[in-house]
């Protein structure tokens, strides 16, 4: 007699839910996949695709002097599905893994639909599965299944507001007045508008003055720092825009030879340089206001705006409270949370997740015991910090060097320099990750010896 193969449910298919169904069809398990899209459709997605990106086109740094850059390398590892993907799909954009964004998700999409273990349902799920299961429905979880986690967690979600930034037709950009650089001359693949002194002020005024989103009165507006929306960040203070997105630093206009007062950057969208995103210009100002604040840039004063920044609601769990660092429910067993829904921010994060999940749903349908990585691994890293974080306004996190260990200092130093450092980190990190991995049975392959990349963090 024939057994009937394993099976386990993941609900959502965004970069969470699509790296959990393939990585635990990877196991060899049957995996049910819901999505709603595009029978139902968010405020923020625009099509029925998989993994589609809705705010930046960027997975962050690369290289061993950043953390998303370790990550990275650990998702290679285990032959991630979504860095796989944004490597084939990968564009031009410095220090940053950037991808365009249809070809991303058209990859992904095929992988899914053509795996003989996952079957797609194109239905809204309002309630629990039953068995091992994967919930990553995103920011954006729909009200009814919002409902049972909350009435199963038996605790009030938190929620934020997340912006995206506006993109312009690269046609309609002043390059008598842009310039293609680097910071302090790195590859040059960010188109630079330059501002004196008076042109950021003007450009300050205006954003001071624009209108924003109002949120109705049960919304609580609460932004998460990692993508603060530019108006916000505007309130903080008059230097704060050129003290963070709007940095000069290291920018030489070649027309001064100087850097400029205040710079706004542009970051490829698109695999022909058709579309150019505006970096760490997240926003929610309403669209006539936006153009306005937009065309005060110099070079951009007769931009063509092809993408509105929008603003929309953000929904996620009280990780502390509810998660157990191999991202199941402490209040359900073999039900796991990936992505923002589980207090995570960002697409790699919600990737690598969403690879744990799965992994560990499939795990659990095999009557495995349930995996977490090495503390040292940002992976693991991670996801300690989901368990054990302060409850109290807890907020979601994304990867950073404080997540793992720290070094000891060297005999006869005082401390480490962060040049130095950060690839020790990086190293032992991935060394642990991968001895791990092979530890607990899985596929595993050495990544490529990442190039050094500038110390500077790169912006979404």
């Amino acid at each position: 007699m024939t057994l009937p193969t394993p099976s386990i449910t993941v609900v959502g298919a965004g970069l969470a839910g699509s790296e959990a169904a393939l990585a635990a069809a990877k196991l060899g398990v049957q995996v049910h996949l819901y999505e709603m899209r595009p029978i139902k459709m968010t405020p923020a997605h625009r099509s029925g695709n998989f993994a589609e990106l809705v705010c930046s086109n960027s997975l962050g740094g690369q290289g061993d002097l950043q953390a998303k850059g370790l990550l990275q390398s650990e998702m290679r590892a285990v032959g991630s599905a979504i860095l796989e993907s944004a490597d084939a799909s990968r564009l031009p954009a410095g220090g940053a893994l950037a991808v365009e964004r249809e070809g991303f998700s058209e990859r992904i999409t095929g992988a899914v639909r053509n795996h003989p273990l996952i079957t797609v349902h194109g239905e809204e799920v309002t309630e629990l599965p039953t068995g091992p299961c994967v919930i990553a429905t995103g920011p954006l979880t729909a009200e009814a299944l919002s409902g049972e986690l909350a009435r199963l967690t038996g605790d009030e979600q938190l929620a934020f507001y997340d912006a995206a930034a506006p993109v312009i037709a690269f046609e309609s950009i002043n390059m008598d007045i842009v310039f293609r650089a680097g910071r302090y001359e790195q590859s040059a693949d960010y188109l630079n508008c330059p501002m004196n002194q008076e042109q950021y002020e003007a450009f300050y005024t205006a954003l001071e003055q624009a209108r924003s989103h109002t949120p109705h009165d049960w919304e609580k507006l609460e932004f998460f720092e990692g993508c603060m929306p530019i108006e916000e960040i505007a309130r903080r203070g008059k230097d704060t825009p050129r003290y963070g997105p709007m940095k000069p630093r290291g920018l030489t206009d070649p027309r001064t030879g100087r850097w400029p007062y205040a710079a706004a950057q542009l970051r490829q969208e698109d695999q022909e340089g058709r579309m150019w995103s505006l970096v760490g210009f997240q926003t929610g100002l309403k669209w006539g206001d936006q153009k306005a604040v937009v065309q005060l840039i110099p070079g951009l004063e007769n931009a063509e705006i092809i993408r509105y920044g929008v603003m929309h609601r953000n929904t996620y769990l009280n990780a502390p409270k509810v998660l157990e660092a191999s991202l199941e429910l402490k209040m359900r067993s073999q039900t796991f949370v990936a992505g923002v829904l589980a207090g995570t921010e960002g697409y790699l994060e919600s990737a690598a997740t969403g690879w744990l999940a799965g992994t560990n749903a499939a795990r659990a349908a095999l009557g495995l015991s349930l995996i977490v990585p090495p503390q040292e691994s940002m992976l693991g890293g991670l996801t300690r910090y989901l368990a054990s974080a302060n409850p109290k306004n807890y907020q979601p996190m994304n990867v950073n060097w404080a997540l793992v260990p720290e070094l000891p200092v060297p005999e006869g130093r005082k401390k480490w320099g962060k040049r130095e450092k950060r690839p020790v980190l990086y190293r032992r990190g991935l060394s642990a990750f991968m001895d791990w991995a092979q530890g607990e049975g899985l596929e595993v392959t050495p990544p490529p010896v990442p190039d050094e990349e500038p110390a500077e963090p790169v912006l979404r």
